[in-house]
Parts: structure tokens; sequence; C-alpha cells
């Protein structure tokens, strides 16, 4: 009797429905059932089984509706995977780069550094030109630094230095996301470490110094509160990025080699965004992932609360005082329901 109820309520909302959708809905049912019928105990899906759902979901937004065999979870870590593969063929077209440094090397230059706290790179360096190793030294201070061997005093200033100035540091950084067509997406942002805001966020397939430069004009307008910018080694931050900042009344800051943690605000920021955000939405290009961004700073500014900030927002979301009589809080959709607000104001 349920069945018969349930198909007779299946036939009226077909009744109702544009016949192009109808016809996307009728070729994704086809689909799963030819892959239900294959003899296997467990069905399993191919790569052109994967490679229909991927266009699929692009042509059709009720396309999660028709899903039985996967989740939508699933279709969205076959594109992941897909751009993974993408790349890994890229690279492997590519012509190798430097030889990789012998372990024999790598060893004795971190013996020679906690041998000789005192030494650097150019000491370190040296010593290895003196027993017959052919090396640079850049290569010398990449590793030195390495598994253990950072100097814990310089550390110490340098998280010194974080905190007694955070109301006037400002940090830019850059990360990528891989779009629906394969493409890489260079997303960039200023953010301050005072109160977590995001100052500037934009989008863009060609990253250039001076691409960046005009972005810091938006992000950090005269007169600027802020005295230092920090950013990573990264090429892109060339020398016209260096001038700018210099001829702001603003010092640059460059971290160490390979030591994201010096950077960590920007570093804490990236990670949320791809948790929260870019691990569940495949943006389909530039102006799509502009969007989200900006829908997600809202939210981050606005209604995320932070550990860093005393469990309140970058614009100090206020406490809300609890009603006299007993009722539940209204939650507030954010980021297409992703995430959630939950307030008492607008309750019933």
């Amino acid at each position: 009797m349920v069945t018969l109820a349930c198909a007779m309520v299946a036939y009226l909302r077909t009744l109702f429905l544009p016949r192009h959708k109808l016809a996307l809905e009728a070729v994704a049912l086809r689909q799963q059932l030819a892959v239900l019928k294959r003899k296997q105990p467990r069905p399993k899906l191919g790569r052109p089984d994967r490679l229909f759902w991927m266009v699929l979901r692009r042509l059709w937004e009720g396309w999660s509706e028709a899903l039985i065999l996967v989740k939508p979870e699933t279709v969205v870590s076959w594109h992941r995977a897909g751009f993974r593969r993408l790349w890994r063929w890229r690279s492997q077209r590519r012509r190798p780069g430097r030889p990789k440094v012998h372990e024999q090397i790598r060893q004795l230059i971190r013996r020679m550094k906690a041998e000789n706290p005192t030494w650097g790179a150019p000491r370190i360096h040296g010593e290895l030109l003196r027993l017959g190793f052919e090396i640079s030294e850049p290569t010398v201070s990449r590793y030195q630094n390495l598994n253990g061997c950072r100097d814990e005093g310089r550390a110490q200033r340098w998280l010194a230095f974080l905190n007694n100035h955070r109301e006037v540091i400002a940090a830019c950084d850059f990360f990528t996301v891989p779009s629906l067509t394969f493409r890489t997406l260079y997303c960039f942002f200023v953010i301050e470490h005072g109160r977590r805001q995001i100052l500037h966020f934009n989008v863009t397939e060609h990253p250039t110094s001076d691409w960046i430069v005009q972005q810091l004009r938006e992000a950090l307008p005269l007169p600027s509160p802020y005295r230092y910018v920090l950013f990573d080694r990264d090429t892109k931050f060339g020398g016209p990025v260096v001038e700018f900042l210099q001829a702001s009344a603003m010092k640059p800051i460059r971290t160490s080699v390979r030591s994201p943690w010096q950077n960590g605000v920007a570093e804490r920021w990236v990670g949320s965004v791809r948790r929260e955000v870019l691990d569940h939405v495949i943006p389909l290009n530039d102006q799509h992932l502009r969007r989200l961004g900006r829908e997600y700073i809202t939210y981050y500014h606005q209604d995320r609360t932070h550990i860093g900030l005393e469990k309140t927002t970058p614009a100090a979301r206020p406490v809300e005082p609890r009603p006299t009589v007993p009722r539940q809080p209204l939650a507030l959709p954010r980021i297409g329901g992703l995430h959630h607000r939950y307030t008492w104001s607008q309750a019933a």
C-alpha cells in the first residue's frame, strides 16, 4: 500500500516538472539502473560512470535528487581525484628538476649544525667544500633549518614580535583551488593580525607582481594603519611588491624558508576556508569562486566565533540576552546552508 502511494505521488509530481528536467532525471535513473544490472556482488562505478555524473552535475541543478548509488560528497571527491591525476600526468611529461641531495650530505649538514650551534650556512658550506662535496650555499641554508635544527631563541623572538605588534601587522598569501574544468585558480587575500579581519580577497588565473601591487593598493589605502606586511618567499612577491610597500611607509617582511608557522594567522585562515567551504564545493570558474569567498568572509567576520579572539567574532558579535520565556533559537543559514548562525532576536 505504501509503495502504491509513493508511486502515485511520483506520478503526480511529473505533471508539474518541465520536460527537460524529466528527461535529465530519466537519464540519471537509467544510468544507475544499468550499473545495478551488472552481475557483481557490489556494483562498481567505472571512469565513464564518474565522468557521466561530473558532467550531469554541471548541466542539471537537481542532479542530487536522483542519486541512489552514491552521495554528492562522493562526486566532489571524484573531481578532486581527477584534478590530482591531471597534474600528475602533466608533471610526468616535464623534464626532471634538480637532483635530490644525497642523504649522507643532509645528515652531515644537520650534524654540523647540532655540534656547532653558532655556525651559519656559509661556515657549514665552507666545511662541505673542504670535504669535497659539491653543493650550493642556499641548499645548505635550506637543510640546516629542517628536522629539529630550528633556532629556538630566534623562534621566541619572532613570536614576541608578532604578539607585541599584532595591531600593526598585516599578512598576505596565495592558495590554489581547482575549478570544474581543471583550471588552477589563485586566491589572494590580505588579513590583519589584530582582529583576524580579511582586508581584501580576489581570484585570478594569472598572478603577477603588478596584479599583486594593485590588490595591495585596494587592501591598504593610504594612510595605512599597518607598519609591517608579512609574506612568504614566493617569487610572485617580487621587486615591485617590495618597492610599493616601502614607498607606502610599510616594512615588507619575508618568512624563512619552509616556515609556514611564521605566518600562522594567514595559514590558519586558509585551512578554515578549505575545511568549511572549498572541501564541499567545486567552483565553476573564477567568478563563482570569488562569490563563494566573499560569502564566506561575511560569515567569517560577523558570525563565526574564533578561539584566538576568546570565542567572539572579528566584527565583535554581541552577546544576546536570553528570553524570559523558554523557546528555541532561530537558525539562520549561511553559505547556502553549509553553516548557520543562531539568534534569539528573530525567534518566534
